[in-house]
């Protein structure tokens, strides 16, 4: 049984339980390993697979799920594809590709993003970019003439314009944090990392004065150098180190993502913050930088976003929100008038 993929899971009581799927991305199997019922869904999802249909959505959906494009995406970004994959397989696996042409085809496939729209907004939007992503894949490979799903807009808008941690935000959260929680919240204020980085981050990441890491998502390689409030903390903290990751539980074990989101939500809950995620804090890492008279390829450099997007931050989400900004803007104005002008 070649190309069996393993995924082991720790559950809400600390045990760890190990998932069989047929192939990355394919189907999970039943039972125990080597089992009748095991080997017998193992036998029949490979028949299934072998057959490859031509002709067919189906033919585009499974040929990209064995391309680089999809198994170079990172773990999680997979496991997400493959969920959605499924859905398009269940509503379009036979649809003809001959009919792609047709310009009835988009109508139809919008309807059905349409009505995944009334149980959530997000969620259609989501599947529909896997579809619209998988369909560019096979269009730019000559594998369909035509591409529906192309530049379909969005129905879910999302506002985060005033998703940012205040200095009383902050304070309220530090005092009541524990340890562990402090040290998470100093992290991703100071370095503007996502979570999932920042829960594998390693010791060997940091040498007293730097962190560097790979970006999951992205891929891209940051070194942050680290000072202060959390240079104190992470100090402080190496002195008793209880696992590889520098981010631990209670136990001295590795977060898991649930886990650590569900004890942050309790903080946020005990402190009183309402309205802000953990990942505003990324934001707000690009917010206080520009604050501090960072320019952008100085923040993209720190925190691993793109030029690009560091611009859209500041654009459209954060910075016309922070009085903060004009009054800097009148005060370096004020300054350079004042040292321009000539004395009478």
């Amino acid at each position: 049984m070649k190309g069996i993929n393993r995924v082991s899971k720790r559950l809400a009581d600390g045990t760890r339980v190990t998932y069989y799927y047929a192939w990355k991305g394919g189907p999970r199997l039943p039972g125990k390993l080597g089992d009748p019922e095991f080997v017998a869904a193992f036998n029949e999802a490979v028949a299934q697979k072998a057959k490859q249909p031509t002709g067919t959505i189906q033919a585009i959906l499974n040929a990209y799920q064995e391309s680089p494009k999809f198994t170079d995406l990172a773990p999680r970004t997979r496991k997400d594809y493959a969920k959605h994959i499924r859905k398009i397989e269940a509503e379009f696996g036979d649809f003809p590709l001959s009919a792609l042409t047709d310009r009835r085809t988009r109508a139809e496939f919008l309807q059905w993003r349409d009505r995944m729209a009334v149980a959530s907004r997000r969620q259609a939007d989501y599947v529909f970019a896997t579809f619209a992503a998988i369909m560019a894949w096979a269009f730019d490979r000559g594998l369909t003439l035509a591409n529906p799903c192309e530049r379909p807009g969005k129905l879910y808008r999302a506002s985060r314009s005033d998703a940012i941690w205040t200095e009383a935000d902050e304070t309220a959260l530090l005092k009541v944090a524990p340890p562990r929680i402090r040290l998470a919240y100093l992290l991703a204020v100071w370095t503007g990392q996502r979570q999932g980085d920042l829960l594998r981050l390693t010791w060997n990441a940091y040498d007293g004065s730097h962190i560097r890491l790979k970006q999951g998502k992205t891929g891209r390689r940051v070194v942050i150098p680290v000072s202060g409030s959390l240079k104190a903390a992470l100090d402080a903290a190496s002195k008793d180190k209880q696992a590889v990751t520098i981010l631990t539980t209670t136990k001295g074990t590795a977060w898991t993502g649930h886990g650590f989101s569900a004890t942050w939500r309790k903080t946020l809950a005990k402190a009183k913050v309402t309205g802000l995620t953990f990942h505003d804090l990324r934001g707000t890492a690009v917010t206080r930088l520009a604050l501090a008279g960072c320019s952008e390829a100085e923040i993209a450099t720190f925190t691993g976003h793109s030029l690009r997007d560091v611009a859209a931050i500041l654009d459209a989400h954060y910075l016309s929100r922070d009085s903060r900004l004009a009054e800097s803007a009148l005060s370096k104005r004020e300054a350079h008038e004042a040292g321009t002008k000539t004395p009478n």
